[in-house]
């Protein structure tokens, strides 16, 4: 019962979180309020519902729970009527959408965990969790996916903070030890690598092939 209530928090606060970055994007793309709504609700909800679907767990949550709809609904309103204030705020923004893919790569781990899936397999979609939202986002409204711009960002930190919660459950590590240290390592790392501007390598030399 514990578990699946810290599971339940986990996924809410990291769906409305990321609702409020498909929100913004979608007030930028000058998209209609129903517009801003969808592109909300698929950021917030998109890693969830592939993670779900993935490891067998239908119907999936976003469905069979109204508060799955409800939050990022909010997100997306609030987004809409408040824009401004929340674009002035976008620093601010940025540093709860690392938050937030913290909470939802340790929600995916866990969840998969718990569907029998082997601790590299719950990795994977947590990592799947955390990214999923943001990249459909990103097709949607027509950029690269920016875990492929920008994977020291948001793919390295995913997997490295699912592995950790993953692998230390697995492990029978204290359930508050191994997610608080999944946490620090997954929103810490973001956190780190946008304060020093980090960067993946890229290709040397002519992109022509």
């Amino acid at each position: 019962m514990e578990q699946s209530l810290t599971l339940l928090v986990l996924d809410l606060v990291g769906c409305f979180v990321f609702a409020l970055s498909g929100g913004l994007m979608a007030v930028r793309k000058e998209l209609d309020i129903f517009g801003v709504i969808v592109l909300a609700c698929v950021t917030g909800l998109g890693g969830g519902f592939l993670r779900d679907m993935a490891i067998g767990a239908t119907p999936v949550a976003a469905l069979s729970d109204w508060r799955y709809l409800v939050v990022p609904m909010a997100a997306g309103l609030l987004t809409f009527f408040f824009h401004p204030a929340l674009g002035r705020l976008e620093p601010m923004v940025n540093v709860f959408d690392a938050l937030g893919l913290g909470l939802f790569v340790i929600a995916g781990a866990v969840k998969a965990l718990d569907f029998g899936l082997s601790p590299l397999a719950a990795a994977v979609m947590g990592l799947a969790t955390g990214v999923g939202g943001g990249a459909l986002r990103d097709v949607l409204t027509g950029r690269v996916p920016i875990i492929l711009r920008r994977s020291v960002f948001y793919a390295i930190p995913a997997f490295a903070g699912a592995s950790v919660a993953a692998f230390g459950l697995f492990a029978h590590v204290p359930n508050s030890l191994a997610m608080a240290a999944a946490f620090i390592v997954c929103s810490g790392w973001r956190l780190l690598a946008m304060w020093r501007h980090w960067e993946a390598p890229l290709p040397r030399g002519s992109a022509s092939v």
